[in-house]
């Protein structure tokens, strides 16, 4: 089963890479890009592509960079907080293995 599923994974794997050099090989005319004040960019449509998945990948990794912060420091100071003992019996630490 197990040599199944990584069969299976590699064959998803190629699947998703032959389909994208077929799209590749299948955009290859020129694109003209304007910009502003006349300014344009020419190049293959492959490229325009890449570069605009490229953009869309950073900007929201960039977006999600605050939330990540944010999470870290909640788990810093969970860390960092001492535990409080339960009321109904003795203070114990889960490593303390009583002697």
């Amino acid at each position: 089963m197990k040599h199944l599923a990584w069969l299976l994974k590699w064959m998803v794997k190629a699947a998703i890479f032959f389909t994208l050099f077929a799209f590749a090989l299948n955009n290859q005319q020129d694109v003209t890009v304007h910009f502003f004040f006349g300014t344009q960019w020419r190049t293959p449509m492959v490229l325009l592509v890449l570069v605009a998945f490229a953009a869309g990948l950073t900007l929201g990794v960039l977006a999600m960079v605050p939330r990540w912060w944010r999470h870290r420091a909640a788990a810093r100071r969970a860390d960092s907080t001492p535990a409080v003992p339960e009321e109904n019996g003795p203070a114990t630490s889960m490593f303390h293995h009583g002697t």
